[in-house]
């Protein structure tokens, strides 16, 4: 259990805070601005693409393969996109060159091409540090295929020059936060690879920026800038002296304090933004999570609220006393959801930056007239499956028509979420 009076407390919580998750957080919006500059200025708002390709294949790990899931998850109406992930390499016998602790954990993984990859598809690889073997071997390959390539990574980096050497396009990547890869011990998880939240966002830009002048995904630049705007507007709202009464991600962290998590979403949209959720909760709150998208999840997740997991009190009374809780661990579901058709008073909400659409507790009696009736069932018949076995819904809900600016709602909000659970716990053990 944590005492949310410790999310109120912004020494402790600088304290606690030792890989500077929170200030890199800040800097989401800022980083977004800087990869779409850079990308301009590396050429992509010169490129002429000759139609779309067949296929879109991303390969990454860590957060650039989320930046690639969410890729995908807007761009897969228009054309395949896969995101290629790696696996373990055979040992290289004429590897003699000294290896540093960094490149430890790079050295071992290895991406594998699909068979029918050729001229028509497009190979995209992204990485937050450029020296990685595997992804400059993997570029050689698809070379030799026919494949176009382009590459988001740190510029002057092997992997960016092995992207000029292919007649590829590389999209220059830019470090973050510095502090956030201090907190970094070094310890035995000292070669895996050192991140900060904001590195989805500086690789997520350029790929968005390339996706969009290849006509894999609809909008311009525009849409990018306004979701670097809401990104900005989430880093006020959820700031570190914001008190949790009037802190959404605060009051999230508290609801999900000694809970199993479930993730449920409904759309695309939502389902990139719970996978990101997923991995922060594990990540920065050694939390974790289920995801499952409606309408599949209601059965296939069923058998949780059955068991010990789904009985208990009110776990939507926000006001009761956490520090005296019995412990129990209990479900909680949070459902993340894009809804395009405003309500009467959001545009005005969104005008004065309150935004209270992506912090509703909505109920079955508030789902929207222009919802479609299959998914507004699928959504009630969520919160009766929740409320018949007593565990708490939390619906999170972006009404923005743009699902770039959602999908920055809802991990904007989602992220700050994870970051202060982890810490409100690490503060109260110490």
């Amino acid at each position: 259990m944590i005492d949310e009076r410790l999310l109120d407390d912004t020494d402790a919580l600088a304290r606690a805070d030792a890989r500077g998750a929170l200030l890199a957080l800040a800097s989401a919006g800022a980083r977004v601005r800087t990869g779409l500059r850079l990308a301009d200025e590396a050429g992509l708002g010169g490129l002429r693409p000759e139609g779309r390709p067949r296929a879109v294949l991303v390969a990454a790990h860590g957060a650039a393969a989320q930046a690639g899931d969410v890729l995908a998850a807007l761009g897969a109406s228009v054309c395949p996109v896969m995101v290629l992930r790696p696996g373990p390499a055979e040992p290289d016998p004429a590897l003699v060159h000294p290896v540093t602790r960094s490149d430890d954990f790079t050295l071992g993984l290895d991406w594998t091409l699909p068979g029918w990859a050729g001229p028509s598809d497009l190979l995209v690889v992204a990485a937050t540090v450029g020296s990685c073997p595997g992804l400059i071997t993997l570029v050689e390959r698809a070379y030799s295929r026919g494949c176009s390539i382009v590459a988001v990574a740190p510029p002057g980096s092997g992997l960016a020059e092995a992207a000029l050497q292919a007649r590829g396009l590389p999209l220059p990547y830019t470090p973050g936060v510095p502090a956030a890869l201090d907190g970094y011990s070094d310890g035995p998880d000292a070669d895996l690879p050192r991140e900060d939240p904001s590195d989805f966002w500086g690789v997520l830009a350029p790929l968005l920026a390339l996706a969009q002048r290849l006509g894999v995904v609809a909008g311009g630049q525009e849409a990018l800038i306004a979701a670097a705007d809401r990104l900005d507007e989430a880093a006020v709202r959820c700031r570190p002296s914001a008190e949790a009464y009037n802190n959404p991600a605060k009051a999230l962290a508290v609801q999900l304090a000694a809970t199993l998590p479930l993730v449920w979403s409904d759309g695309s949209c939502a389902s990139a933004a719970a996978g990101r959720f997923a991995a922060m909760l594990a990540d920065h709150a050694a939390r974790p999570a289920l995801t499952g998208a409606l309408p599949e999840v209601l059965t296939a997740q069923r058998g949780l609220f059955t068991g010990a997991l789904g009985a208990g009190g009110d776990p939507d009374d926000f006001f009761r006393d956490r520090v005296e809780d019995d412990g129990a661990l209990r479900l909680q579901v949070v459902l993340l959801r894009r809804t395009p058709h405003r309500r009467p008073g959001d545009e005005r909400a969104a005008e004065e930056g309150r935004l209270p659409d992506v912090t509703d507790e909505s109920s079955p009696d508030h789902l929207q007239d222009a919802e479609s009736p299959v998914s507004r069932r699928t959504v009630a018949r969520a919160h009766r499956l929740a409320a018949d076995h007593q565990v708490g819904l939390r619906e999170l809900t972006s009404v923005r028509s743009d699902p770039v600016e959602a999908l920055a709602e809802l991990i904007a909000l989602t992220d700050f979420a994870a970051v202060y659970l982890g810490l409100a716990a690490e503060s109260g053990g110490r």
